[in-house]
């Protein structure tokens, strides 16, 4: 047999309750400075100017960036090619005009325009630009 056990009542404690009216202004005043900060960091993002040009020296200020990285490191890629085609041997470069100058004999009033067109041709082939033959249409090879 199992004995009965009476079932103890627990005693509410003493605990106060707090204040409403104080909890309610605290509350109130959270509010307050979490709207403040939320306005300020949205007025960050609405007048930061973006993302800013790392590459360049500015003098005065930092300048915003207009180019992304990975086109401005395509850009400077075609750029180096463009300038290395410049830096062309003075050899070679008499020799592509002797070559334009002989090569048609035929009209004396066009070797100067033969082998400006020679030299032209051959800065063109090596910056890897398209020949062109007008204002914006390239020529077929």
């Amino acid at each position: 047999m199992v004995p009965k056990v009476t079932p103890k009542v627990a005693q509410p404690s003493a605990e106060v309750a707090p204040d409403t009216s104080a909890i309610e202004q605290e509350r109130e005043e959270f509010l307050k400075q979490f709207k403040s900060q939320l306005m300020e960091a949205h007025t960050e993002v609405v007048n930061a100017s973006g993302t800013v040009c790392q590459v360049g020296e500015h003098r005065d200020a930092a300048a915003p960036a207009e180019v992304c990285k990975a086109c401005y490191e395509r850009l400077q890629e075609r750029l180096d090619v463009c300038e290395a085609a410049l830096h062309i041997d003075l050899k070679e470069a008499a020799q592509i005009i002797y070559d334009a100058v002989w090569a048609d004999p035929s009209d004396p009033s066009k070797t100067y325009q033969n082998a400006a067109n020679a030299m032209l041709t051959e800065l063109r082939k090596r910056a890897g630009l398209n020949s062109v033959m007008g204002p914006f249409q390239p020529l077929s090879d």
